[in-house]
């Protein structure tokens, strides 16, 4: 069920737009949205990006955008394929507790983790905390009342990039 849209949807297009722009491999987008799809999918143009959700509204509105360079998929969180390298990987799908679990799979094979809703009014929904420990990098976008936050064990988005500061 598509809820009313909120301007919070996409507070965290800054940093996904840098991490973007700071790669040139494959892109995973983990929960599908009006911010990110369709912003992705122009961003996207030369590399590879996979699209995932498990919300048939938002896989039937996105379809269009199934190429060879974007794929569009309808997934069950537990059976989705995420194996592989990936440059960006946006962490953003329902149900809540599903993120954590596919944050830890994906903590070695991602550059960067760009995680939405991380604000500390959140933690109980998320529980994110259980997987900041498992990063050796860590930056978080405090400037908007949804907080986005970049993880990675290769990359120090700090050093990279000061203007979030």
């Amino acid at each position: 069920m598509m809820h009313r849209p909120d301007p919070s949807w996409g507070t965290h297009i800054p940093l996904l737009v840098e991490a973007i722009r700071l790669t040139d491999g494959p892109v995973l987008e983990m929960g599908m949205g009006i911010s990110s799809t369709p912003l992705l999918h122009a961003l996207c143009q030369d590399r590879f990006l996979l699209s995932q959700d498990n919300d048939k509204t938002f896989v039937d509105m996105f379809r269009r955008y199934n190429s060879d360079n974007h794929k569009i998929e309808l997934v069950n969180w537990e059976e989705a394929q995420t194996a592989g390298k990936w440059s960006v990987v946006l962490v953003d799908q329902k149900p809540e507790e599903r993120r954590k679990e596919d944050i830890k799979l994906l903590a070695n094979l991602a550059d960067y983790i760009v995680v939405h809703d991380t604000e500390p009014e959140s933690e109980h929904l998320y529980k994110y905390s259980e997987v900041y420990p498992l990063f050796k990098y860590r930056f978080d976008d405090k400037r908007q009342p949804v907080h986005t936050t970049i993880l990675s064990n290769f990359h120090d988005f700090n050093k990279l990039h000061n203007s979030f500061h």
